[in-house]
């Protein structure tokens, strides 16, 4: 194992340490604030969760968030609102909401611990795809609206395939755009980015490079069910508070976990499909393998650590 590492330690060794790579230590209180991306598997990290603060005493989840409005981004009266509610909560509490960054620093608040998400751009819009035309999420949405307008039949048996090729509005994702034709979550870096008006054009460089910032200073983990071994590793040597025993936990109960909201319907997609509108995720892919990146150094540098108080790097 020695070998394996010898020739990176010598170079980047203090550039991978766990220590300089952990965001946890910056956070002045000790809330977990999960700002959860759509569509990213962040059920499945709920019920992880469900299941951490049945086992752990001094953990509690605050439900609230969870049936919070959705919106894509907030006025500053609204910001602050969500950002007071955090900075309130005691200590050792999870928060899950689907909220973009909230910059506490610019209301005076304390900082919570950050974390969330993330998943291959073009796989997240497809499962959205599917996922708008569930029976769960459409029986939710008439529940609280009775007198909606139900979509025609046409709609719900939507083919993703057809539905790019035949240039239909819902499936053209145009770079730079800030109006959708109807709401899609196709940008992930938003919900890094933030509330200003430059986060909204879809796949921008100038609001990849705002989320990238905030990624680097102020989220302690940006995981990825993609890779769950590495994801919970990281969860537990980086804020081991909320993820002690997260790894024994999920493979208990990997089943329920892993299932939960999961889409029932997502029919075969054409590869040809997939290239043709990955074109225009350029921006969106350069974040997202940023995050990836980003979590292989927090985990290498963990193993890093493990096998330097071993003695096992020359």
């Amino acid at each position: 194992m020695s070998v394996i590492y010898a020739d990176l330690t010598q170079l980047q060794l203090q550039h991978l340490s766990a220590e300089r790579l952990n965001n946890t230590r910056n956070a002045e209180i000790d809330v977990l604030f999960f700002n959860r991306v759509a569509k990213v598997g962040s059920e499945a990290l709920l019920e992880l969760f469900n299941s951490l603060v049945e086992y752990h005493d001094d953990l509690e989840l605050e439900r609230s968030g969870l049936s919070a409005k959705t919106q894509r981004q907030l006025k500053k009266p609204m910001q602050r609102e969500a950002a007071e509610f955090v900075a309130d909560l005691e200590e050792g509490t999870v928060y899950i909401r689907h909220i973009n960054w909230l910059d506490f620093a610019e209301f005076d608040l304390p900082q919570p611990i950050y974390i969330n998400l993330v998943r291959d751009p073009v796989e997240r819009v497809i499962s959205w795809f599917y996922y708008a035309r569930g029976s769960y999420l459409n029986a939710i949405e008439y529940r609280k609206q009775p007198n909606k307008e139900i979509r025609p039949e046409s709609w719900y048996k939507k083919n993703f395939n057809d539905c790019v090729r035949s240039g239909d509005p819902e499936c053209q994702y145009v770079p730079h755009t800030v109006k959708d034709f109807m709401p899609n979550f196709k940008r992930q870096s938003l919900f890094y980015c933030g509330h200003h008006d430059d986060c909204i054009p879809f796949n921008s460089p100038a609001a990849i490079q705002m989320a990238k910032e905030h990624v680097e200073r102020d989220y302690a983990v940006v995981g990825s069910w993609e890779d769950t071994n590495i994801t919970l590793a990281v969860f537990e040597g980086y804020i081991p508070r909320f993820f002690r025993g997260a790894k024994l936990l999920f493979e208990m109960h990997n089943d329920k976990i892993t299932n939960r909201n999961k889409n029932k319907r997502k029919p075969y997609i054409e590869p040809e499909v997939k290239e043709l509108i990955r074109r225009n995720f350029t921006n969106e892919y350069e974040f997202y393998y940023f995050c990836k990146q980003r979590l292989y150094k927090q985990y290498l540098a963990l193993n890093l650590h493990e096998l330097e108080k071993h003695g096992l790097l020359n």
